[in-house]
């Protein structure tokens, strides 16, 4: 092998290393201490909530306002 390929072969084994140790590394840095995944995880907001709103009628106070609807609906023709 030429030295130019001999060097691209190490590079490429460098960043497989990289690829695979660094996964590797972060899992152990958060599965054994878990107060820096709390840590990590608090710092942040990932789902932001809208205020609630108000609730929406029950069924049976649409009925009955449907109901109110169609006796003015029908008193006054």
């Amino acid at each position: 092998m030429t030295s130019l390929g001999t060097s691209k072969g190490v590079l490429e084994i460098a960043k497989f290393a990289v690829y695979v140790t660094v996964p590797i590394g972060l899992m152990y840095f958060f599965a054994n201490n878990t107060k820096n995944l709390s840590k990590f995880m608090g710092a942040r907001q990932y789902v932001v909530y809208p205020p609630e709103g108000p609730r929406p009628q029950s069924p049976e106070e649409l009925r009955e306002m449907a109901r109110e609807m169609a006796r003015k609906r029908g008193t006054q023709s």
